[in-house]
């Protein structure tokens, strides 16, 4: 479900600021280090920008009623809205689209940013 369009223009404003964020980070440290690194880094300068946000969030499964903890997390999410995604991959290839969008659905959040930073620009 989609938010209305005030909401929207907000998770907008929001999701620029994110990516903000993520430009700092990668101009900082450039590609070839681990997502574990970038994720630090980005949690740090979202605190800096003093953007709510959560790291690791779980995120069981419900089939049919019951609750299966398959130990997935979500990188990190910001203001409970926007579920981030984070890679450090040659290439982004369609099973990290398919990973984020599955994550989004199972959450029941319609705006996922996928950030690749093993990237030169």
């Amino acid at each position: 479900m989609s938010p209305d369009p005030s909401s929207r223009v907000a998770v907008n404003e929001l999701s620029g600021r994110i990516i903000g964020a993520a430009i700092e980070v990668h101009r900082e440290l450039g590609p070839g280090l681990l997502e574990s690194a970038y994720e630090a880094c980005l949690c740090h300068e979202l605190t800096v920008r003093d953007i709510p946000f959560e790291r690791q969030v779980p995120l069981p499964i419900v089939y049919k009623g019951l609750e299966i903890d398959c130990a997935y997390r979500l990188d990190i999410v910001v203001g409970g809205l926007i579920t981030i995604e984070l890679k450090s991959v040659d290439k982004l290839k369609p099973i990290h689209d398919a990973q984020l969008l599955t994550y989004l659905r199972l959450s029941k959040r319609w705006l996922g940013l996928l950030m690749n930073f093993n990237v030169n620009s």
